[in-house]
């Protein structure tokens, strides 16, 4: 008995020639993140989360969610001062303009981590997922500071 492979070798070249011809004309991300890190606090209190976000399209993007495996709970916030006194309100998005950068960081937007899944430290990385209004969602690894942290 002859098996001939000769059908199952055109098979796979057809769909190997699929698969890159596919990755060949895939869209470039038009969102980036960068400078992401967490300034950690002990015991129970929430983390806090900065990064930049640059988006290179022609469009403004919007931030509508966030999540991480390492916490329960991330949420999109910011400060607010008025005279002397600040307080931090959750915000449903965040609205990058097109061809601009925004920064997350201490006393403006910022992540508020809560929550966290297994035991964090400074040292450590988490790895936390941005989604955005076009689509795209950008996985970062930021790493884990400690409480006098200030970049």
């Amino acid at each position: 008995m002859t098996l001939t492979l000769r059908p199952f070798v055109r098979l796979a070249a057809a769909a190997t020639s699929v698969c890159l011809t596919s990755l060949a004309f895939a869209a470039p991300a038009s969102v980036t993140v960068d400078g992401g890190w967490v300034r950690w606090l002990p015991g129970t209190l929430p983390a806090a989360g900065y990064l930049a976000i640059t988006n290179t399209s022609d469009q403004p993007v919007d931030l509508v969610g966030t999540s991480s495996p390492d916490y329960g709970m991330t949420m999109l916030h910011v400060t607010r001062t008025e005279g002397s006194t600040s307080k931090m309100e959750m915000v449903d998005k965040l609205t990058v303009p097109a061809h601009q950068k925004v920064a997350l960081e201490p006393g403006h937007y910022h992540l508020m981590l809560e929550q966290p899944t297994h035991k964090i430290a400074p040292g450590d990385t988490i790895r936390l997922e941005l989604k955005f209004s076009n689509g795209e969602t950008v996985v970062a690894p930021l790493p884990v500071k400690p409480p006098s942290a200030t970049q």
